[in-house]
C-alpha cells in the first residue's frame, strides 16, 4: 500500500471511470467533474508519501441539446411527441434521456461518463490533452496550460452537429434523404447519429504540409475517433500542438455496420518499418471487429484492406473493455499485436501475427478468473501483463507465455482485502511503467452489513520492488525522468526510508557515467543526489506558513509607557528560547536524534558535525553534477548558434559570456568544447554584443548561470535554456521549480524557440 489514499468529493459515474495518462495523471469521473491527480516525484520535500497535486475539470452547468433541426421546428416536434396519443411514442420520448438532457421532473444527468488521454505532446506544453464525454452526451477537449486550470479547447459535439446540420444528416451526398424532423423515427436517427458511446485516441502520426515557397514539410498531427450509438465513428484529425477549433484537420465518417457497440480502441501495429493501423469495435451482443481507416497525406501510413472480424458469436456477452498492446514474439522473430476484451467475467484474447501467409489471427476466451462480470480491465504495455477486477474487491493479475503456435496466460489473484481492508472495487488503472497500481474503492461489508455512507477514495498499490524500479531506470530506452515518475517516486520512498543510496546502485550508475556519458544518468544521479540530501534533514517541529508574532510581542513590551506583565515576560522568553532551538537544530539532523534536542549546545555540537560534514558532501556533489549538466547544456546552445548564425550576426544569445563561463574553470579540460568555442569565437571577430539592463542601460555581465546582476544591483534572473536574461515580469518555470525559461517572442529565430520548447535540464520536467 502506497499514501495517501484521496477521497473523492463525489461518487464515480460512467464506464471505466479510472484512466492514468502517459505524464502520469489520473482521472476519475464522478458524478460533478473529473478530479485530476497529477503525481509528482518531488526533490524537495522529505517527506515518504507521494506526492499528487490535484485540480479538477468542473462540468458543464447547461444541459447538451443535440441539434437535429431548427431550434423552432425542434420545439414543436418535441411538444408533439410528449403529447403523442401513442403510449410508445409519448412514453419513449418522456423517459428517453438522450432527448431530455434537462429532465425537468426526473434528476439532472450530471457527471461523465467516459475520458480519455491523448498520447504525450499534445497540447502547447508539450503534455497530454483529456477528452472528456459528460453523462448528457457532450464530448469537449481540455488543456491544463498553467496547472491550476482546466481550458476547455473546443466542443467536438457542438462542430459535429453543425455539420451534420449542413450536410442535411446525410454521411455522403449520394445518400437519399430520409424523412422529416416531423416523423419520430427521424427524430431518433438524428439523435443516435450525435450519441456518443466511447472516444479513444491513436498515437501521434506525422502528415505533410506544404508551404507558400513549395517546400513540404512534416507535422505532428493525431487522431481521436468517436463511436457513436447508430454504429457510426467520426475521425477527427488534430494538427499538433492542438490549440483549439482552428487546429481541427478533417473529419471523416466511418459506419462500422456493428449492431449496439460499445467499446471501441486504436489497433496499431508496426511490421517492417511500416505502420498500420484500424479500430477495433466490440458490440453489446457480443462480436468484435477491426476496421479498416483510410487517411490521407500521412507518412508511412497503412491500413487493413478489409474488416477483420475477431469474434462472430452473437452470445449476448457485452464487450466492456478492449486494449490493445503491442508484443514481440520470441519465437516467430517479429512483432505482434495482442487484443484483449472483457466480456461478462471472462476475457477474450486474440493473437494478430502478420506473416508471408497474410493476418494470422489466433484467439481464445481466459475463464475462471471472477465470480462476477469485469467491470474494469486495464494494461502494462511495456510487459503485457493484463489486470482485471471485479466488484468484490478481486484483482487478477494475466501474464502472457508465448507458445510456438500462440500464447497462453498465467494468472494469480490480488486480494486488495489484505491491502486495504474489505473493500468494493470500482475501477483500476496502471502507472505507465508499471509500477503502481491505482485502484477506486468503497467500504465493504463488516458482519455481513453493507456500510451505511459510501466514501470513495482512489487508492495506491506497488506492482514493483526497488530493485526492480532501478534495474528499469537503469537499461530505460526512453532516457527520460519526467516520463518515469512512478519508478523514480519508488526509488525516492525507498531512498527517504533508509536514508542512504544502495551500493548496487551507486556502482552501476557509475558503470554507466564511465561507459556511456550520455546526460540522462547525470540527472539520475543529481536526483539521488538531492532525495539523500532530503533524507539527512531534519523534519521542521512548526508550520513553515504560520507566522511568528514574537517579534512583535517584544516590540510593544520594550516600548515606552507600556507595563508587561511577568507572565508575559516568561512567556516571551520561553518562545525566544524555543525558537533559538529550532534555528540551531534546524541545520540538518537525522530525525532519529531529535531525542538529543534538549541537550545544550556545547554537548551536542560534536554529536552533529558528522551530520553537518556529510550534508556539506552532499550539497557540494550536487553543484558538481549541476554544473556538469550545466555545462553540457551551454555546449548544445553554442553549437546551436555556430549553426544558425553569420559572421558578423548579433544574437540575444549571450554567445561571448557562455564562453568565457565555459573557460574560466581551469579544472574544466573538455576538448570539444574548446574547438567549438575557438571556431564561434573566430566568427564573431573580437565582437562581444553584451546583454544590457533594460532599466539602466548598463551592460549585464555573464558571471552566473542563475542570474545577471548589472554595476547599479538590478537583478535578472537567467533563462535555463538560452541563458538570456529574462528582463520581463512573465516568465516560465519547470514543474519541480527548477529552473526558469522566458517566453519566445515573436522576434526568436526558430532554432531559439526549438531550445525554449525543451524540457528542465536538471529533472526532464516540462515548463509553464
Amino acid at each position: 500500500r502506497r499514501e495517501p489514499a484521496v477521497r473523492l468529493q463525489h461518487g464515480v459515474s460512467g464506464m471505466e471511470p479510472l484512466a492514468w495518462s502517459e505524464d502520469h495523471r489520473v482521472s476519475v469521473s464522478t458524478a460533478r467533474s473529473i478530479a485530476v491527480l497529477e503525481q509528482l516525484s518531488d526533490v524537495h520535500r522529505g517527506g515518504q508519501e507521494m506526492v499528487i497535486h490535484r485540480t479538477a475539470v468542473p462540468a458543464p452547468g447547461a444541459a447538451c441539446l443535440l441539434k437535429v433541426g431548427p431550434k423552432k421546428e425542434v420545439a414543436e416536434c418535441k411538444e408533439k411527441f410528449a403529447n403523442s396519443m401513442d403510449p410508445t411514442v409519448s412514453q419513449t420520448f418522456m423517459l428517453d434521456r438522450v432527448f431530455n438532457p434537462e429532465g425537468k421532473s426526473l434528476p439532472p444527468m450530471r457527471g461523465f461518463k467516459y475520458s480519455s488521454w491523448s498520447p504525450l505532446g499534445c497540447d502547447a506544453n508539450g503534455r497530454c490533452l483529456l477528452a472528456a464525454l459528460t453523462m448528457d452526451n457532450r464530448l469537449t477537449i481540455h488543456a491544463n496550460l498553467n496547472r491550476l486550470q482546466w481550458v476547455q479547447l473546443v466542443d467536438l459535439t457542438e462542430i459535429y452537429g453543425e455539420r451534420l446540420y449542413e450536410a442535411s444528416y446525410r454521411l455522403t451526398k449520394a445518400d437519399t434523404p430520409r424523412g422529416e424532423l416531423e416523423d419520430f423515427s427521424e427524430f431518433q436517427r438524428r439523435h443516435s447519429m450525435q450519441t456518443p458511446v466511447r472516444m479513444e485516441w491513436s498515437g501521434i502520426c506525422t502528415t505533410q504540409q506544404v508551404k507558400h515557397n513549395n517546400e513540404c514539410r512534416d507535422v505532428g498531427s493525431v487522431l481521436l475517433a468517436v463511436l457513436f450509438e447508430n454504429s457510426n465513428i467520426a475521425v477527427w484529425q488534430f494538427q499538433l500542438p492542438f490549440l483549439g477549433k482552428e487546429s481541427i484537420t478533417s473529419c471523416n465518417t466511418i459506419e462500422s455496420g456493428i449492431s449496439s457497440p460499445s467499446v471501441l480502441s486504436w489497433w496499431e501495429y508496426e511490421h517492417n518499418n511500416r505502420k498500420m493501423s484500424g479500430l477495433i469495435v466490440g458490440s453489446a451482443f457480443g462480436p468484435v471487429k477491426i476496421l479498416p481507416v483510410n487517411l490521407k497525406a500521412v507518412k508511412g501510413y497503412f491500413t487493413l484492406r478489409q474488416p477483420v472480424v475477431l469474434w462472430q458469436e452473437m452470445d449476448q456477452l457485452p464487450v466492456h473493455s478492449i486494449k490493445c498492446i503491442p508484443l514481440y514474439h520470441p519465437y516467430q522473430k517479429c512483432s505482434c499485436s495482442l487484443v484483449v476484451a472483457a466480456r461478462g467475467s471472462y476475457v477474450f484474447w486474440c493473437l494478430l501475427l502478420i506473416s508471408k501467409a497474410g493476418l494470422n489471427v489466433h484467439n481464445s476466451h481466459v475463464t475462471g478468473l471472477h465470480s462476477l462480470p469485469i467491470v474494469s480491465m486495464t494494461a502494462d504495455k511495456q510487459n503485457g501483463t493484463v489486470y482485471t477486477c471485479s466488484n468484490d474487491g478481486k484483482v487478477r493479475q494475466l501474464i502472457p507465455i508465448f507458445t510456438e503456435v500462440a500464447l497462453k496466460f498465467e494468472h494469480q489473484l490480488i486480494k486488495l482485502s489484505e491491502v486495504f481492508g474489505s473493500v468494493r472495487t470500482h475501477g483500476i488503472a496502471v502507472s505507465p511503467c508499471g509500477a503502481y497500481l491505482a485502484v477506486i474503492t468503497t467500504e465493504g461489508m463488516t458482519n455481513g452489513l453493507h456500510p451505511v455512507n459510501k466514501n470513495y477514495q482512489v487508492q495506491f498499490v506497488t506492482l514493483k520492488t526497488f530493485e526492480e524500479a532501478a534495474a528499469q531506470l537503469l537499461e530505460s530506452s526512453v532516457q527520460n525522468l519526467f516520463r518515469q515518475v512512478d519508478l523514480t517516486d519508488l526509488v525516492r520512498w525507498k531512498i527517504l526510508k533508509d536514508k542512504h543510496i544502495p551500493q548496487f546502485l551507486q556502482e552501476a550508475l557509475d558503470k554507466k557515467i564511465e561507459s556511456c556519458g550520455s546526460t540522462y544518468f547525470w540527472r539520475f544521479k543529481l536526483f539521488l543526489l538531492r532525495i539523500l540530501y532530503q533524507s539527512m534533514q531534519k523534519a521542521p517541529s512548526e508550520v513553515m506558513w504560520r507566522p511568528s508574532h514574537e517579534d512583535a510581542k517584544i516590540l510593544i513590551s520594550d516600548s515606552p509607557g507600556m507595563g508587561s506583565t511577568e507572565d508575559d515576560q516568561e512567556e516571551g522568553t520561553s518562545k525566544q528560547a524555543s525558537k533559538q532551538s529550532l534555528c540551531d537544530t534546524g541545520k540538518g539532523m537525522d530525525i532519529d536524534d531529535a531525542a538529543d534536542d534538549s541537550l545544550p549546545q556545547s554537548s551536542d555540537a560534536g554529536g552533529r558535525e558528522p551530520m553537518e560534514e556529510k550534508l556539506l558532501e552532499i550539497q557540494a556533489q550536487i553543484e558538481a553534477v549541476e554544473m556538469h549538466l550545466t555545462r553540457e547544456h551551454m555546449k548544445r546552445v553554442l553549437g546551436e548558434v555556430y549553426l544558425h548564425t553569420w559572421i558578423t550576426e548579433n544574437t540575444s544569445i549571450p554567445t561571448r559570456g557562455v564562453c568565457d563561463f565555459l573557460m574560466s574553470d581551469d579544472g574544466y579540460d573538455d576538448r570539444t568544447a574548446r574547438v567549438l568555442i575557438g571556431h564561434i569565437l573566430k566568427k564573431m571577430n573580437k565582437q562581444t554584443f553584451p546583454e544590457h539592463c533594460s532599466l539602466c542601460k548598463e551592460i549585464l555581465p555573464f558571471t552566473d548561470r542563475k542570474q545577471a546582476v548589472c554595476s547599479n544591483g538590478h537583478i535578472w534572473l537567467r533563462c535555463f535554456l538560452t541563458y538570456q536574461s529574462c528582463q520581463s515580469l512573465e516568465y516560465r518555470r519547470c514543474l519541480l521549480h527548477d529552473s526558469i525559461a522566458r517566453h519566445p517572442t515573436p522576434e526568436d529565430p526558430e532554432w531559439i524557440k526549438r531550445l525554449l520548447q525543451g524540457p528542465c535540464t536538471f529533472c526532464d520536467s516540462p515548463v509553464f
